[in-house]
Order: structure tokens, then sequence, then C-alpha cells
């Protein structure tokens, strides 16, 4: 028997309390990665090895996280957004304690929750153009019902989406998915949902011409490769879909609740879209919530007669710890002052990027509003650079963000991601927390890493080596 098999049978220590989860966790944390090799995806093991991402984390509190020596790191990928409020705020453990000793008759079915409604009743306010609110576990969820929504409303089939969009991994929202990776070898997806270019009103006015698309789908800002929208697309194209007769589809999943320095993206461009989808920093970084904000005439459709009162639903959607978690987290985005926070702080980002654009040719762009902000490489003109970067991108394109982002994990400490597969951008969402001190460690840590990179050789094209090495073993099954 090997070492692991008699860790996994050991017996529990005597007088050990069997739901001390924390101490479950501690006491088997050395198992961390083998546990997830033999049991759970083998290959994101495999990733974080090969990257040196395997530091083990070991607390979070606000926007920072302690590896398993101690060391601290800045979170800029805050749970692909989840965490706007930081991890584990006091305010919203105190609510979900509060729900849990009440012994509330959560779940009934037959019957209705009082706190998805004050839920429902406080999101409106925020909407004052939407009537009506559905709430699901997630934001794929929230993606799922929106299109059976829009569909039933309707009378129509026909769904449009823009290229590069990301809705989530589900059938309905993967068939809206602009990246193919995520697409190959799922299908056939469903029928009747087509793509156009993010941006072209042209586009999207030829599509919707034929007066049988039932909804087009757009992230305000695109969160693979933190896209911007031109300054009117979002308006006219909300002005086309009222045209038409089509329903204008607003996911503000990954944007909304603050995220761009105001509560939803689309307020930057005065639209005001028939759904509006949210989730992930809903759920305070606890309790997996989403939610469809929608029309009056919408749900008086799809929920047109008593016998189709439960015609679209979910076992858990408004169970009372989502609930409550969903308050908390917009009374501390409100006490707090969260949306103004992150305006301010993503405007001082913004402007410490934009210098390092005039002083790299490597950085090609700097884009965002809020704390939601992309910095893109493109290729340099001087001939060392250029040959290098040629070079990288013939073995793996995008592959030059990670010869960014390791750097900063490693030497500095900065937890970030490139902005998707093939992207030569790297994205930031941190919490919207963050101070004074936050942005001056942003800022130093990515000087350092660029101006590193503008350095043939060197250590980052070094690393940029290593990493072809393993893409080409990869391509290879090596």
């Amino acid at each position: 028997m090997n070492e692991a098999s008699l860790t996994l049978n050991a017996p529990r220590p005597v007088g050990a309390d069997p739901f001390d989860f924390a101490a479950l966790a501690t006491g088997r944390e050395p198992e961390r990665y083998s546990l997830h090799t033999r049991h759970l995806n083998e290959q994101m093991v495999r990733v974080l090895q090969t990257i040196g991402y395997d530091v083990g984390f070991a607390k979070g509190a606000g926007q920072y996280l302690w590896d398993r020596n101690g060391a601290r790191y800045l979170d800029l990928l805050s749970g692909w957004g989840v965490f706007a409020l930081g991890r584990n705020h006091p305010d919203v453990s105190r609510a979900l304690i509060s729900v849990i000793e009440a012994d509330l008759p959560n779940l009934v079915q037959m019957d209705v929750s009082v706190l998805a409604g004050l839920l429902a009743e406080r999101l409106l306010k925020y909407t004052p153009w939407l009537d009506k609110a559905f709430f699901c576990n997630s934001g794929a969820e929230a993606v799922e019902a929106a299109m059976k929504f829009a569909r039933s409303s309707t009378g129509r089939s026909r769904i449009l989406f823009c290229d590069h969009a990301f809705h989530g991994l589900t059938y309905g929202a993967l068939s809206m998915n602009g990246d193919a990776i995520f697409r190959d070898g799922f299908g056939p997806l469903l029928p009747d949902v087509a793509e156009i270019r993010f941006n072209d009103l042209d586009a999207l006015d030829r599509a919707l011409a034929g007066k049988d698309v039932a909804a087009f789908f757009v992230e305000p800002i695109q969160g693979k490769g933190a896209n911007m929208p031109d300054p009117d697309y979002l308006s006219r194209a909300a002005a086309l879909c009222r045209k038409y007769g089509t329903l204008f589809v607003a996911d503000e999943i990954q944007t909304g609740l603050g995220r761009t320095g105001k509560f939803l993206a689309v307020e930057h461009w005065g639209a005001e879209p028939d759904m509006v989808l949210l989730a992930k920093s809903l759920s305070g970084g606890h309790v997996p919530v989403g939610a469809v904000l929608a029309r009056r005439k919408i749900f008086e459709k799809v929920f047109n007669r008593m016998d189709r009162a439960v015609v679209h639903g979910s076992t858990f959607s408004k169970n009372d710890l989502a609930m409550a978690a969903g308050l908390a987290t917009l009374e501390v985005i409100e006490n707090e002052k969260l949306i103004e926070n992150a305006a301010r702080r993503g405007e001082q980002i913004l402007e410490g990027f934009r210098s390092m654009n005039q002083r790299y040719e490597l950085v090609k762009d700097v884009r965002g509003k809020g704390l939601m902000i992309g910095i893109e490489f493109g290729a340099p003109k001087s001939l060392k650079l250029k040959t290098a970067w040629t070079v990288l991108e013939k073995v793996n394109s995008g592959l030059f963000c990670q010869m960014i982002t390791i750097p900063l994990f490693k030497d500095h400490k900065v937890l970030s991601q490139v902005a998707g597969h093939g992207n030569h951008t790297v994205k930031l969402l941190p919490p919207l927390t963050i101070g004074d001190e936050d942005v001056a460690w942003i800022e130093r840590s990515f000087d350092a890493v660029i101006a590193d990179a503008h350095k043939v050789p060197g250590a980052v094209w070094s690393l940029g080596k290593t990493l072809a090495d393993h893409a080409i073993k990869a391509k290879i099954g090596g």
C-alpha cells in the first residue's frame, strides 16, 4: 500500500470533530494536488505545476491571498470577478450566519420566499425600466433562462451573439460562445443561433431585418479581451432591436454590480436592455446566485397562466442563503461606496498603463472602464524584439502574455490572467475594495515586468522559450 493510500485510509484522530472542515483541510493540505490528480481534473494540476502556480493558497481576506508559506499576493483575478467585495467580507459572513441560525423555512416550494422578494425589490431599484426578477444558481443558468424567455415571449427562434463572446459553458450558453476551443468536441450545439461581429451595427441591422430574431445577447464590455464597445454601439443596437421587435439582452454577469464604475456597464452608454443578466459578485463570494431582470411584458408571456407558474425554475434558485448573500452584497456596495471606488481606482490604474503605452513598444493598447481593464501587447518594431516575438507567435499565438503574468506572479506576487485563449491581452478584475497601496503595487509590478520583456536576451525571453517548449510537447502529445 502506497503512502497516499495510507493517508487516505488513516483513522480520524480520537476526539476530532468530524464537522471541523477547516481543520480537515489543513490536515490534508499536503495532498491538495494529489487528490485532484486522482479524483478531479488532472490536467488543471499539470497546468498549475507547469507555470509555477502550485503555491497552495491557504488564506484569503479582502483583495489579498496568502500561500502556504505566508507570502501575500494581490488578487487581480478575483475568482473571475466573483469577489467584488474581496474575500470573506465580514458583513456577508454575518448575514449568512444570521440566516442559518434563524431556522427559516427554506425552499418550501409550495410557498414564496420573503428574502427573494426583498432581493428582487432591491435589484430592480437600480433598473427602473425593468419590472421583474428571476433567480437562478449561476451566470450560465441566467443565460439559459433568458434564451428560453426570449423565444417564448417573442414566438421567434433565432438568437444572435457577438464574435469573441463568452456567455457560459452549458449547452445554450455554449452555443453563443465566440471561442472555438470551448465548443470543439461538444457539438452539435443549438440550432438557430448565429454570430455577428462585435461593434458592427450594419451586420446587426442586416441580421435583424428578417424580423425572425428573438434576442440579441451582448456583453457591454467583452470579457474575453476586455473589448470595448464603440461610443454609440450599445444605444444604437438597442434601438435596432426595438425597430425589429427583437429583445436586447445585456450580459452583465461580469460587468455588473459596480465593476465598471457604474452599477451596470450599459449605463455608460445610455442603453436600456429588455433583460439584464447578473451573477458572479452578487454571491458576495459565498453562495452562488444568478438573476435575470426583465420587462413585465416578457414575464407575462412566459408565465401567462396559473398552470404555467412553474414552467421554468430551478430547485435551489431562491434559497435563503443565496438571497441573503445578494442582499448583503448590495448593502456593502452601497455602504462602502464601492462603485465610486471602482471608478476612481480604475482611472488611476488606466493612467499608469497609458504612461507605459507611451514608453514601451510592446504595449499596443490600454482599455477598460472602472476595474475591468485590459492591457494589450503587440508586435514590436525593433529588430531583436520583433524576431523574438515572431518566433514565439509561430509556436503558440498569445503565449507572450504568459511571459507577463508568470513573472508578475512569481516575482511580484500579483495574480492576474490572460484575457482569453490565444489572446494578447492581460485582464485585471481586482476586488472593488482596492486602495492606493494596491494601485501602486499594480503599477510598480507591471512596469518592472514589461521593462524586463524589452530586454533580449533576458529572463523573460528565457521563460518564453520554456513555455514554447511545453507548448510544442503538448501539441505532439508529449
